[in-house]
């Protein structure tokens, strides 16, 4: 599906992801990284995991807000 989307929807949703990443990321809750050290491998991968959740429910908050006209 995603593979059959033309470049102006794609566009469209990369511009959604960016508008909402304030709000995804402030939901998500995740601590910043301590100066000087990195994430492993699997702690990069549940971020991940946790910020595609986050994006999934503010684009949901979103979409009932419009819809209630609020």
């Amino acid at each position: 599906m995603a593979d059959d989307a033309t470049p102006e929807l794609k566009q469209q949703r990369m511009k959604e992801f960016m508008s909402l990443l304030p709000l995804t990321l402030e939901l998500a809750g995740l601590p910043k990284n301590a100066l000087g050290s990195m994430f492993n491998e699997g702690q990069m991968e549940v971020r991940v995991i946790t910020i595609r959740n986050a994006y999934k429910l503010a684009r949901t908050m979103l979409k009932e807000l419009g819809e209630s006209g609020i």
